[in-house]
């Protein structure tokens, strides 16, 4: 059932996606507002029906709630990103930040989170002790957990070198001081992608013990986040360097996001070479956790 409701959210999701720049003015705000709302239940229903109202609430908590409350004291203070205002465009205000906002980071925290989660062993179960699979398990340990957060926050920071010049290019917030900007990427200061950094450090370093053991493994029900992490990679790529005209963004925001989207799907790959999607579903180790998680 999992995967049947995600499957369904994710292609309602990108049918709304594909139609974007077929549409411009009201019904284009209108369709970013939907799409918002889409991945925000998206990412929270597969966290709620996958892992249970705790992983889900921890998410709310640090994604929608911290999310808000940022862009609260962004926009009231201009730290740690810059001075900006939202336009009216996006819907209704709570302290000068549109209600939709915190959802759009909810959307893609929790896919960024289990990209990484994959990526850095996730499937691994800890031995009888708890102290790792393997030795003692700390050095390695630790290392996966500083690895863990560094690839998640990248993952989830660098969306925003698509998603900025495509908001600001529609007018739905502009900078007051844009200076020092990325090469290619006027109109945005480096303190925006330096600030969003900050935050998802902090919130991928929340986000597990908030939610528990739970969110450090994958398996095969995860398999439409995984889909829309990659989706949003390469369809931001193309839609950008195509059908938006913002090859500056494509190009920024495929090195970005490509520090953990290009090793998922290599990681991707070589499991369908080794037969790793069949083992994943029908073949768990001894542990009983599925060895290719």
């Amino acid at each position: 059932m999992t995967r049947r409701v995600s499957w369904t959210l994710l292609g309602v999701l990108v049918f709304a996606q594909i139609c974007y720049p077929l549409t411009t003015g009201a019904t284009r705000a209108g369709l970013t507002v939907a799409t918002v709302v889409l991945g925000w239940l998206l990412s929270v229903g597969h966290a709620l029906l996958s892992r249970g109202p705790r992983v889900a609430a921890a998410l709310v908590a640090v994604a929608t709630g911290g999310g808000f409350a940022i862009e609260a004291i962004g926009v009231a203070t201009g730290v740690p990103f810059g001075s900006y205002d939202y336009s009216g465009e996006l819907g209704p205000k709570l302290a000068g930040v549109p209600l939709i906002i915190p959802l759009a980071w909810t959307w893609m925290a929790w896919p960024a989170w289990l990209a990484a989660v994959r990526l850095t062993g996730g499937g691994s179960a800890p031995t009888g002790d708890g102290r790792g699979s393997t030795g003692d398990g700390r050095g390695s340990t630790v290392g996966r957990w500083v690895g863990r957060i560094a690839l998640a926050a990248v993952g989830l920071a660098a969306w925003d070198l698509f998603l900025d010049p495509q908001m600001v290019a529609e007018g739905y917030w502009i900078w007051r001081d844009a200076t020092p900007a990325l090469p290619g990427l006027t109109g945005i200061p480096v303190s925006n992608y330096l600030g969003w950094l900050l935050f998802a450090v902090l919130l991928m370093s929340a986000l597990r013990p908030l939610a528990g053991p739970t969110a450090e493994r994958t398996d095969r029900r995860d398999h439409p986040m995984v889909a829309l992490y990659l989706w949003t990679y390469f369809s931001s790529i193309l839609a950008h360097a195509v059908f938006l005209d913002l090859p500056a963004s494509a190009l920024w925001g495929a090195a970005g996001m490509g520090v953990t989207a290009v090793p998922l799907t290599v990681t991707l790959l070589r499991a369908r070479r080794d037969g790793g999607t069949r083992q994943e579903d029908h073949r768990p180790d001894r542990t009983g956790v599925d060895a290719t998680r």
